[in-house]
């Protein structure tokens, strides 16, 4: 069925003003500022969106798709995340991981749940091994995990400055970012190295020194969780002017806290004129968010928010800022550290990934790869074993 998007202001993230959008199958076909004349014989389905704002779907590049979880025991591993969790908050395409604990949330069932949601109309991405090093792998190896397994697109979390880490070595991190890197070139993929950032003072020490020690490219590494303290922060913005892609994490923050909130950590990145494509933004969605004590005992948990990408979007349209301006931070930047041309963007041949959003940058419609998952806030489209009553995003 052809669909036909009507009286859309664009932000492709660049803004392109009033447009028509001929969705096919999985794909933009037309974008004009004239609607095209089609036979009535195709059956083209006709949506008027008033004027209303349509950007890219949101890419979350941190989600733990087999549930995070478990420094507290058995009885603390968070559920799997279901379809409408990503789709009700405007993500449309995501990048499973394994946290502290690889041991039950292995690489396989991990692979498995991003193929499952891809079937399920989003698209799911993978990466190898979690927290340790040497990585829990499924053949026996990162570079022959990213070359062979079509969803996996590099290695992580490795943990680095946190009592959960293997505590690696820098010829340990080389070792694993190397792989990752060749294996990267001969798939044709990403080859990334995400690293997880603790609250330890080492900080980002371990990658200043790989940079500083090999002639691996700074962009291969991707650092999480870096707005978790505040001179943190700074020290990541030191590694995004050399040429890393830094990732803020869209965790709750208290007032007072030693963070900063993604928002304004994104705010702050931009006040500090560094590159606006060496930025993105995630949610750990599905991952703990334990409170530890001196002594590393589990104290509480909380749980991240796959919406949590959306409602930071829509806090830094509250501040002030341009949509143009801090919307690369979850589309375009995202599909460019993760290799993926198809994504990110609002142009001829890319999947149909869409959101309609309204005055205030809350998402209204969703659309995956040119089908329907939201409309006016409700969700249309269920996961193979989610139930009616979950429709409304505001449950």
């Amino acid at each position: 069925m052809l669909k036909l998007l009507g009286n859309a202001e664009v932000f492709a993230p660049e803004p392109q003003g009033r447009r028509h959008l001929l969705i096919g199958g999985e794909r933009i076909l037309f974008i004009g500022d004239t609607e095209p004349d089609l036979p009535k014989a195709l059956g083209v389905e006709t949506w008027d969106l008033g004027g209303h704002r349509v950007i890219p779907g949101l890419i979350d590049c941190h989600v733990h798709l087999t549930g995070g979880g478990g420094e507290g025991g058995f009885q603390t591993r968070v559920p799997p995340l279901p379809l409408s969790a990503f789709t009700r908050g405007g993500t449309t395409t995501v990048l499973g991981v394994t946290g502290t604990d690889d041991t039950t949330r292995s690489p396989g069932p991990l692979l498995a749940a991003a193929r499952g949601l891809t079937a399920q109309g989003i698209t799911a991405y993978c990466l190898t091994g979690g927290y340790r090093i040497p990585p829990t792998t499924l053949t026996g190896s990162v570079r022959d995990d990213i070359v062979w397994l079509d969803r996996v697109l590099g290695v992580g979390e490795i943990a680095i400055s946190d009592h959960r880490s293997a505590q690696p070595t820098l010829d340990e991190l080389l070792r694993v970012a190397s792989d990752a890197r060749v294996a990267g070139m001969l798939a044709g993929k990403a080859g990334l190295t995400h690293l997880h950032l603790g609250d330890g003072e080492r900080g980002l020490d371990l990658v200043r020194r790989a940079l500083e020690t090999s002639e691996l490219p700074p962009r291969i590494f991707h650092p999480t969780h870096v707005n978790r303290r505040k001179a943190l922060l700074e020290e990541a913005f030191e590694l995004a002017d050399r040429g890393c892609t830094i990732d803020v994490t869209a965790f709750p923050v208290e007032d007072g806290e030693d963070a900063w909130s993604a928002a304004d950590a994104v705010r702050r990145y931009l006040d500090a004129g560094l590159p606006g494509n060496r930025i993105t933004v995630s949610t750990d969605a599905g991952g703990s968010l334990p409170v530890f004590d001196e002594e590393g005992n589990l104290q509480s948990m909380d749980v991240g928010s796959p919406t949590a990408l959306g409602a930071t979007l829509a806090e830094l349209l509250d501040m002030g800022r341009a949509l143009e301006t801090v919307l690369p931070a979850f589309t375009a930047n995202v599909a460019d550290v993760l290799r993926l041309p198809g994504k990110g963007r609002i142009a001829v041949g890319v999947d149909a990934d869409l959101l309609v959003i309204d005055e205030a940058g809350n998402v209204r419609d969703v659309m995956a790869r040119g089908r329907w998952h939201v409309r006016d806030g409700v969700v249309s489209t269920l996961g193979t074993f989610e139930r009616d009553e979950n429709r409304r995003g505001d449950e």
